[in-house]
């Protein structure tokens, strides 16, 4: 049986303009990233495989190797009743729809005219070239 190895680290995630999309010190609870069980794109792993505990690391991967491209089968037309009559719907909103096995699917409402509802179930960052600065607080062997 091979050894998983896990990365703990700390990770802002910026977008082209330069502006942060993301960042674990935020919330001061750093992501654990498994490396080998298929979670990661190849690209993505191949900028991990050698970090070490204490390393610090810059890399920009291109949306197919980070969240994925948009699909536009992902946009969905929806009717204002299959929402909460008192839920407020704009463009920006994100809602929370059902998934396989208890899940959540966060969706973002891109445009309201009347009754329909325009919902992106595309990752935010989807279609987006992302920059990942990596800090690593600790190696995992599983």
């Amino acid at each position: 049986m091979s050894l998983t190895r896990s990365l703990l680290c700390h990770m802002n995630i910026l977008l082209e303009d330069g502006s942060t999309a993301d960042s674990t010190k935020a919330s001061g609870k750093p992501a654990k990233l498994n490396i080998g069980d298929q979670t990661l794109s190849p690209a993505f792993e191949a900028e991990l495989a050698n970090l070490n505990e204490g390393d610090k690391h810059s890399f920009t991967l291109q949306p197919v190797d980070a969240f994925g491209e948009s699909n536009p089968d992902a946009i969905h037309h929806l009717d204002r009743s299959k929402f909460p009559a008192d839920m407020s719907l704009e463009a920006g909103v994100i809602v929370s729809f059902a998934g396989p096995g208890g899940s959540e699917i966060p969706g973002i409402v891109r445009e309201v005219m009347g009754d329909s509802v325009t919902v992106d179930l595309n990752h935010p960052l989807a279609g987006h070239a992302v920059t990942f600065e990596i800090e690593v607080v600790q190696v995992l062997l599983t």
